[in-house]
C-alpha cells in the first residue's frame, strides 16, 4: 500500500478539518429535518440543553457555554421567548444581569426533543461499537481541547 504525501492529507475532502465540517453539516441537517414539526433550530436545542442542566442562566453564561457572542444569542432567546419556552427576568442581586429561565413548555420539550437527538446520534454512529463510539468521542474532546 502506498502512503499519502502529507500535503494530501491536509487538502478537501481527505483533509480532517473538511471532514469535520461535512460531519456537523449531515448531522446538523438530519437533526434539523427532527426539529422543523416543532418549529425549532439545532440552536434552540443547545439552549434548551444548556437550561435543562442548569436552569436560570446568565444570558451571559448561556454565550460562554455556546461559545457565542452576546448579539447572536440575545436574539435566539427573543424567539424562544416569543414561542414561551424561555422567559427572561433580572438577576435579584445584579440589575444588569438577566437570567433565562425554561418556561413549562420549554421544560417539557426534553422528554420530545432528546429521543430525537438520540435517533440521529444512533444513526450517525452505527456500525461502530460502543468503545469504538466512546473513543470517538474522547478524540474529538482531544481536538477541542487542542485548539481551545
Amino acid at each position: 500500500m502506498t502512503q499519502t504525501p502529507r500535503w494530501q492529507e491536509v487538502k478537501a475532502p481527505h483533509g480532517v478539518g473538511y471532514r469535520i465540517k461535512l460531519i456537523s453539516q449531515l448531522i446538523g441537517r438530519k437533526f434539523q429535518e427532527k426539529l422543523e414539526p416543532y418549529g425549532l433550530t439545532p440552536f434552540h436545542w443547545l439552549v434548551l440543553c444548556c437550561l435543562w442542566e442548569q436552569d436560570g442562566l446568565a444570558t451571559s453564561d448561556l454565550g460562554d457555554r455556546l461559545c457565542q457572542v452576546g448579539g447572536t444569542i440575545t436574539g435566539v432567546i427573543d424567539r424562544m421567548e416569543e414561542r414561551d419556552l424561555v422567559k427572561r427576568q433580572r438577576d435579584l442581586n445584579d440589575r444588569r444581569v438577566w437570567r433565562i429561565w425554561l418556561t413549562e413548555s420549554g421544560r417539557n420539550l426534553e422528554e420530545v426533543l432528546i429521543p430525537l437527538a438520540t435517533e440521529v446520534r444512533t444513526q450517525a454512529l452505527q456500525g461502530l461499537s460502543d468503545a469504538e463510539q466512546q473513543l470517538f468521542s474522547e478524540w474529538l474532546d482531544v481536538v477541542i481541547a487542542n485548539l481551545s
